[in-house]
């Protein structure tokens, strides 16, 4: 989508590197602060039920598009544990990291793949999003009764895990792609002033 507005504005490569960059940086950011207010306010619980750092990630999958999503979404899980755990208390917390950076990666990349649809027709945010958030959520339940043996994670907690998390993903199926919808429309508007 991203892309898609920068080629109109007729921008350099250099440019939208620059540009991908920064807003992968901030939106990386955005996953690690965001988490941390959600559990300030709601408590340790409270991530679980909002999933915080999934919005940045689909938000990023469905602006930058797949590769540049893809670094946002295996980025965010890292950023924040390595942050994290220089206070002392890291989020994630080191045994559910990986299967975050799987499930995020999933996330991005299929809002990513979604990306050149959703410049054309600002709707089909609305199906990247729950098609990702459905992705997801199998590729982790996937590793984790794949690893299971070798890990505390179980099916039955990830399952459990999931339905005390069904009203963040049905609050960011809404929020997500209006928020990519406004991004669009920002865009769009900026490129009928030229």
């Amino acid at each position: 989508m991203l892309e898609a507005a920068l080629t109109l504005k007729n921008v350099n490569t250099k440019t939208k590197i620059t540009i991908k960059t920064l807003v992968s940086v901030g939106l990386i950011a955005l996953a690690v602060v965001l988490p941390q207010l959600v559990h300030l306010v709601a408590g340790a619980p409270g991530g679980v039920q909002w999933l915080p750092m999934y919005l940045p990630v689909l938000i990023g999958g469905c602006l930058l598009g797949t590769w540049w999503g893809l670094g946002v979404g295996i980025m965010s899980p890292i950023a924040s544990f390595l942050i994290t755990l220089a206070f002392g208390n890291p989020m994630p917390a080191l045994v559910r990291l990986p299967y975050m950076i799987v499930e995020l990666a999933v996330f991005a990349a299929v809002t990513g793949a979604f990306s050149k649809h959703i410049a054309k027709n600002m709707w089909m945010a609305f199906p990247a999003v729950l098609l990702a958030q459905v992705s997801g959520r199998v590729a982790f339940i996937a590793i984790v009764a794949i690893f299971q043996t070798v890990s505390p994670l179980n099916v039955a907690t990830v399952w459990a895990q999931i339905q005390t998390g069904f009203i963040g993903l049905i609050l960011q199926a809404v929020v997500v792609p209006f928020v990519i919808i406004g991004l669009q429309y920002l865009l769009n508007k900026g490129n009928k002033n030229d």
